[in-house]
């Protein structure tokens, strides 16, 4: 295999192993102990889906970034962070009680977080135009995505599939316990991740700098925030990171209140990443024509644009589920675009940790804020034992809107002889 060939592999699993619990966990979480889930309470979801990732993006610069900056190869210490992580999700998957979910998903953020990055300045490492090449790439992180969000329901949670018009397009008589069910989701990303593991030893080999005048990598990574367009980057990333993660924690359980079927909340949800393909596809068209500053704003927009929509539950439940396809943008013209552009305007001997420390904020402080925002709104919007989604997602979408004008009218992009420099 080439390495492009070998690089999209890796993106594959990168996010099949996430795309295979993370769409239906919220609902397990919240879903009544009755139904078959745990019964655990908004905040508590928050704080497992939240504060984990934020305490694993937190230690990633001073763990993955140091490391494979300056000592180990990145493949081979990748590989033993999927190893790690894939024991911790099978055992996360047979726990019942909201302690041993706290701390064994802090424990999993820990080993997963720093990996996001690590594939992220693999790729660059080994790509020569990051604009066309990296976008090819990436993409089939996304098809990894689906792929494992719809194998799992479709095997494990329904029989008798049959094809119908409105999304998820797939779906089958559901088993009696599926609510249950869901939580195997968890031990299906564990094997996914222990393949992955032995996957990395095929990857092309990216060894430390070793050399780098340096030493502490991450410490000349946050001297990144001496550009002007870096800070303003971080700060609506930040913003954006906290609606990202809401997303995650509450549409699952959305979906369920407008009528979905648990087996198809995770199928749903992919339509988001089927856009994803296409935009991702384009990315680089956009960025050459329109520039950083233009598709980032693009990007947020899209954000305001799907929680518009789904606060509006007297819209037909069928285009409230395909609106998720504005994810496809979201995720594209933001996050994607912002990697780039960070590994743009960085020196090579530090991009693993200009990655981690770029991924504090998004994946760091923004699901922490996300999970307690999102806990916080839903007792704000609950009354008498009823959850008012509609006012929750305009108030996540107000939060978009003023995020999109802020990075307009202050990003602007770092002159062109500053890049990799």
């Amino acid at each position: 295999m080439n390495k492009s060939t070998r690089l999209s592999g890796m993106m594959f699993l990168q996010y099949a192993l996430w795309g295979a619990w993370l769409p239906l966990t919220a609902r397990y979480l919240s879903a009544s102990v009755a139904e078959g889930g745990l019964g655990f309470t908004g905040t508590q979801i928050g704080m497992i889906l939240g504060l984990a990732g934020s305490l694993g993006a937190a230690f990633a610069p001073f763990i993955a970034g140091q490391l494979a900056d300056r000592y180990f190869s990145t493949e081979k210490f990748l590989a033993v962070l999927m190893l790690v992580g894939g024991v911790l999700k099978w055992y996360t998957s047979m726990q019942t009680t909201y302690s041993a979910w706290l701390i064994l998903s802090i424990a999993y953020s820990i080993v997963y977080m720093p990996t996001i990055a690590l594939t992220n300045s693999i790729t660059f490492f080994h790509i020569d135009d990051q604009e066309n090449d990296f976008p090819k790439i990436r993409v089939w992180g996304t098809i990894g995505w689906i792929v494992a969000s719809w194998a799992f329901p479709m095997i494990w949670l329904q029989t008798g599939l049959s094809f119908q018009w409105m999304p998820p397009f797939f779906v089958g008589t559901e088993v009696p316990d599926v609510t249950a069910r869901l939580a195997d989701a968890l031990k299906f990303s564990g094997i996914i991740s222990i393949f992955y593991a032995g996957y990395c030893f095929l990857l092309p080999h990216t060894p430390p700098k070793a050399d780098a005048v340096e030493k502490l990598a991450f410490k000349k990574a946050f001297k990144l925030f001496n550009k002007p367009s870096f800070t303003t980057l971080v700060i609506a990333s930040l913003a954006i990171s906290i609606v990202h993660q809401i997303y995650f924690i509450q549409a699952g359980p959305f979906l369920s209140h407008i009528g979905l079927k648990d087996s198809q909340i995770g199928p749903a949800m992919t339509i988001g990443q089927f856009a994803e393909i296409i935009t991702m596809v384009f990315l680089g068209y956009f960025l050459k024509n329109l520039g950083f500053r233009k598709v980032i704003t693009i990007g947020t927009v899209a954000y305001f644009a799907r929680y518009a929509v789904f606060g509006t539950e007297s819209l037909p439940v069928w285009l409230i589920v395909i609106s998720q396809a504005l994810h496809g943008i979201c995720f594209a013209f933001f996050f994607a675009a912002a990697f780039m552009y960070v590994d743009r305007i960085t020196d090579k001997d530090i991009r693993h940790s200009a990655q981690t420390v770029f991924g504090i904020i998004i994946l760091g402080g923004g699901p922490v804020i996300g999970g307690w925002l999102s806990g916080y709104l839903q007792e704000m919007y609950t009354a008498n034992g009823v959850f008012n989604f509609s006012n929750f997602w305009y108030t996540i979408a107000g939060l978009s809107i003023l995020t999109t004008v802020f990075f307009f009218t202050s990003f602007r992009e770092e002159p062109e002889i500053e890049i990799n420099s």
